[in-house]
C-alpha cells in the first residue's frame, strides 16, 4: 500500500483538499506508487516513455506516440453530462443523474491502476490572475505516462496552480483510468468505457481510453464541458469551443479580435492560424491566440466582452496539414518543439512522420514506413489504399511553438472581443460573409449553425447536420438556458461585438470547384467584418444580414472570376426559405427557449418572404 501521506509531502503539495482527493481515489484505483507531476518534470518523463518504449523519437526533440487501434476518437455516444438536477437534461448532453452514474465508475476504477503509477497533474486552464482563475484549477489522475506529457503542453502544470487557491476546495477533479483498451467492448453493446462529467460537482470520471478527450481531462472535459456548466452557474462566462485571433493593422495601428465556432471540417484551426495574403501582408498582421476554445466574460470597467484561450496549447489534426492548408501549424511542430505525433504514419528507421494530404503524394520508397495501426505499408496486400495515418491522427505542441502567437497570449486580462462569427460548411445558400448586429439574430444564428450532412444519412436534400455554436459535443445543460445565458452575458455589454456567418465553401453546382479560394484569403472578409463594426463601411441589407459590396472587400491581388464573386456576394432567398422551415424543426427540439430567440425567427423568416420580386 502506497504511504500517500509521504508521497505528498515530499511533492510539497500542501492543499489539504487536494491531499484528501488523491488519497481517496489512490484507496479506489490501488495504484503501485503515486507520482506528482509539474512541468519540470517533462524531459525525463519523454526519456523514461521512449524508454518504455510508450514514445519513439520522431526527430530532434520530437516524438511519436500510437493508441490502441480501437481508441483513436472521442466517444461521443459514452459522453455523459450527470447532475443532481433533471432540469439540466437537454437534447445533445446525454444527461444522466449522478446518483447512477458515479457508483458506475467507481466500480470500474476499482482497483483498476493496480501495477501503475498513479500520476497526481495539478493544473491550471488559465492564465494566472485571470478574474476566470477560481473557476480553472484542476487535478487530474492518470495511470498513463502520456497523458501526463499531453497535459504539460495543453494545461499549466505545478503544484504551485493549487497550493495558492483562495478557497482551498475550489479545484475540478478529475479521474482518468484506461482499463483494459482490448477487452472493453468498444462499439458493442457490452461497451464499458463511460466519459462522464459530473458537472454540478465538478467532479470528471473517465474510464475506458487513453486519448485524446477522453483521457486530457483538463481540455475538452473541464476547459469545454464542465466550464460550460460553470459559466452558467456562476452567471459570470461562456465557455465556448471557438477559435480566438488577432488582427493588427499596421498603418493605423488599430487591432481587432475575432472569435467563433465551427463544425468540424469547416476550417476552425486553419482560420485561427491563418497569415495575412501576401498582397496584404504589408498592411496587416494576424495574430493566433487559441484554435479550439474561449471563454469570454463582461469586463465591468470598460463593459465590453472579453476572451481568451484557457489552453497552453494546441491539439490539432494532422490530415491535411500543409503548406498551403496551414504553414504556421507545421512551423509549431519542427524540431526542437517538443511536438508529440499520435496515429500518424511512422518510419521506425528514419524517424519520420507522414500524414494524409502532408504531401501530394506518401513517400516512395516504402522501407520502414508502418501505418498508425504499427503495420508495415510494404507487406500491404496489392490495391491496399487505405489511409496510413488515422482521420483523427494528432500533433500536440504548445502554444509558444506558434511563430504568429499574439505577445499577450497569456495576459490574464484577456482582449476585448470585436466580433463573433459562425461558419459551417455549405456549398450554397450561405454567402462569403453577412454580418448581424442584432443581439438575439446573432444568437439565433449561432443556435441554428449547422454544415452538410451526408445525404443519405439524413435522408434530406441539403438538410445541413445543426451544431449549435459548434457546442453540440460539449453543452452541459439544457440548451434553452444555454440561450438564456448568452442573451445574458453579452446582453450585459454596453459596447456589444459584431455576429456574422462566414462560408468559404460554396461550390459551383456544374463543376464543383470552390467559389472562394479560402485560407489565407479568409481574412479579407474578416477585416470587411472590422470595418463594418467600426462605420467604415456600411455593407448591403439583405432579409439575413449586411452582406459586403465588392468595392468594400479588400480584393488587392486575389483571382476569382467575377461569377463568382456575384454569387458569393447575394443570397438566394428561395433556398433559404426552405432552410428556415428545418430551422424552425431544429429549434422546436428545445424546452424552453426564450421569445427573443423566436422573434429573430420570425423576423428573419417575414424578412424572406418579404423578399419576393
Amino acid at each position: 500500500m502506497v504511504d500517500v501521506e509521504k508521497v505528498l509531502d515530499e511533492a510539497g503539495l500542501k492543499n489539504p483538499r487536494v491531499r484528501e482527493y488523491v488519497a481517496h481515489w489512490a484507496a479506489i484505483t490501488e495504484p503501485d506508487r503515486i507520482e506528482v507531476v509539474s512541468a519540470a518534470d517533462d524531459a525525463r518523463l519523454v526519456q523514461e516513455a521512449l524508454d518504455a518504449g510508450e514514445l519513439q523519437p520522431a526527430g530532434e526533440g520530437l516524438d511519436y506516440s500510437r493508441s490502441y487501434h480501437k481508441d483513436t476518437a472521442r466517444s461521443e455516444e459514452r459522453t455523459i453530462v450527470a447532475t443532481n438536477n433533471p432540469q439540466d437534461r437537454g437534447v445533445y448532453n446525454n444527461w444522466r443523474p449522478a446518483s447512477e452514474m458515479k457508483p458506475m465508475l467507481v466500480e470500474r476504477m476499482r482497483g483498476a491502476s493496480r501495477g501503475k503509477t498513479m500520476y497526481v497533474i495539478p493544473y491550471l486552464m488559465a492564465p494566472p490572475g485571470s478574474p476566470l482563475e477560481p473557476f480553472a484549477a484542476g487535478v487530474e489522475l492518470t495511470d498513463t505516462r502520456t497523458v501526463v506529457l499531453h497535459m504539460i503542453r495543453m494545461s499549466r502544470v505545478g503544484a504551485e496552480y493549487v497550493d495558492a487557491l483562495a478557497d482551498p476546495d475550489t479545484f475540478v477533479r478529475a479521474v482518468h483510468v484506461t482499463g483494459d483498451l482490448p477487452n472493453l467492448g468498444q462499439g458493442t453493446p457490452d461497451d464499458q468505457r463511460y466519459f462522464v462529467t459530473v458537472a454540478d460537482e465538478r467532479t470528471i470520471l473517465h474510464y475506458g481510453s487513453s486519448y485524446g478527450g477522453n483521457a486530457l481531462l483538463g481540455k475538452i472535459a473541464h476547459g469545454l464541458r464542465q466550464a460550460c456548466y460553470d459559466g452558467w452557474a456562476s452567471g459570470g462566462f461562456l465557455a465556448e469551443q471557438f477559435m480566438l485571433l488577432g488582427i493588427i493593422d499596421k498603418e493605423t495601428g488599430k487591432r481587432y479580435h475575432v472569435c467563433g465556432g465551427f463544425p468540424s471540417a469547416s476550417g476552425k484551426t486553419n482560420l485561427a492560424m491563418t497569415l495575412a495574403p501576401d498582397a496584404l501582408g504589408d498592411r496587416y498582421r494576424v495574430e493566433f491566440y487559441g484554435d479550439d476554445i474561449a471563454w469570454l466574460w463582461v469586463n465591468p470597467d470598460d463593459g465590453r466582452v472579453y476572451g481568451m484561450n484557457p489552453e497552453f496549447g494546441v491539439f490539432g489534426v494532422a490530415k491535411d496539414t500543409n503548406e498551403l492548408t496551414n504553414p504556421t501549424a507545421l512551423d509549431s511542430i519542427q524540431p526542437g518543439s517538443g511536438a508529440i505525433f499520435t496515429n500518424v504514419a511512422y518510419n521506425d528507421q528514419t524517424e519520420e512522420v507522414w500524414w494524409e494530404g502532408k504531401t501530394k503524394e506518401p513517400p516512395a520508397d516504402l522501407t520502414g514506413w508502418r501505418d498508425w495501426k504499427g503495420e508495415l505499408i510494404s507487406e500491404r496486400e496489392p490495391g491496399d489504399t487505405s489511409p496510413w495515418a488515422h482521420p483523427n491522427s494528432r500533433f500536440t505542441t504548445t502554444l509558444a511553438n506558434v511563430p504568429n502567437v499574439a505577445a499577450n497570449f497569456e495576459d490574464p486580462a484577456g482582449v476585448p472581443i470585436d466580433a463573433i462569427i459562425f461558419g459551417g460548411r455549405t456549398s450554397d445558400r450561405e454567402p462569403l460573409v453577412r454580418a448581424i448586429r442584432d443581439l438575439a439574430e446573432g444568437v439565433y444564428d449561432g443556435l441554428t449553425l449547422g454544415a452538410e450532412a451526408t445525404f443519405a444519412a439524413e435522408g434530406v436534400d441539403g438538410q445541413l447536420r445543426y451544431d449549435p455554436m459548434s457546442m453540440r459535443p460539449f453543452m452541459a445543460y439544457s440548451e434553452g438556458e444555454y440561450a438564456a445565458h448568452w442573451l445574458r452575458i453579452i446582453g450585459q455589454a454596453t459596447e456589444q461585438p459584431i455576429f456574422a456567418h462566414v462560408n468559404w465553401f460554396q461550390r459551383d453546382p456544374e463543376d464543383g470547384h470552390f467559389r472562394w479560394p479560402g485560407y489565407r484569403e479568409n481574412l479579407r472578409a474578416l477585416l470587411w467584418l472590422c470595418e463594418l463594426k467600426d462605420g467604415l463601411v456600411t455593407g448591403r441589407e439583405t432579409p439575413v444580414g449586411v452582406l459586403p459590396t465588392q468595392d468594400e472587400l479588400h480584393l488587392d491581388g486575389l483571382e476569382i472570376d467575377q461569377a463568382d464573386l456575384d454569387v458569393i456576394l447575394t443570397i438566394d432567398t428561395e433556398r433559404w426559405r426552405q432552410e428556415m422551415g428545418f430551422r424552425e424543426a431544429h429549434l422546436k427540439q428545445f424546452d424552453n427557449l426564450p421569445e427573443e430567440i423566436w422573434e429573430a425567427h420570425r423576423r428573419v423568416a417575414q424578412a424572406l418572404d418579404d423578399d419576393r420580386p
